[in-house]
């Protein structure tokens, strides 16, 4: 797989420093970018297969620059970084549309990976620091960012909970057997009634729900 990346990131040093980390056999850094106005104008003459992104920059930030090419219809894979380990940077990343969020303390080989997943069509939605809401809120009553009202949540188990958290860190359901002492089998079931109570035919789907409805 021959990948075309766009990097973004105001540190020049950092900026620097990702793209020796990602010039190698099958992946090329074809754009350069100090900020979200230089990010966008390089998209508009050239083609990419996943954006790399800094969240924070001067002027148009990274999940700005996702807001506005998903608003003009564009969905190239976007990867946003950020050094912090942020709920709400991650709720944001989310809802503007990122496929993955990731800490710039990332190793070289999971940075790789992760370009190649999102290249796929694959999710990244770790690091998840997200905590669950107290029950007795109305999530109802929270708006989401468009201010349309946030849809009713379905009750969930605290397992339930626990399999769904390590779903969205892109764990598989041997690795949440694992994680939870419980059977493969067990796990699988696990999945499926949560995938039926959030309405979804699918882990992704089943995860952007439950982020969107404050679950997790």
């Amino acid at each position: 797989m021959n990948l075309r990346i766009a990097l973004a990131d105001d540190q020049a040093l950092v900026r620097k420093g990702l793209k020796a980390l990602l010039t190698q056999p099958g992946i090329a850094v074809v754009v350069e970018a100090a900020n979200g106005e230089e990010l966008l104008a390089a998209l508009d003459t050239t083609a990419v297969d996943v954006i790399v992104s800094d969240i924070r920059m001067p002027g148009i930030g990274g999940i700005d620059v996702l807001r506005m090419l998903r608003a003009r219809g564009r969905d190239t894979p976007c990867i946003l970084l950020t050094t912090f380990d942020d709920d709400a940077l991650f709720r944001a990343a989310v809802e503007a549309g990122a496929n993955g969020f990731l800490l710039k303390d990332v190793s070289p080989e999971e940075l790789k990976a992760a370009i190649e997943r999102v290249a796929r069509g694959e999710f990244l939605l770790q690091p998840v620091t997200t905590t669950t809401l107290n029950p007795s809120i109305a999530l109802a009553e929270r708006p989401r960012p468009d201010g349309l009202p946030v849809d009713a949540a379905p009750e969930l188990t605290e397992r339930e909970l626990s399999v769904l958290r390590l779903m969205a860190a892109g764990h598989s359901n041997k690795e949440i057997a694992r994680s939870l002492d419980l059977a493969t089998g067990t796990v699988k079931n696990y999945v499926s009634d949560i995938l039926d109570k959030l309405q979804t035919g699918d882990r992704t789907r089943a995860v952007l729900k439950a982020i969107h409805q404050r679950l997790i």
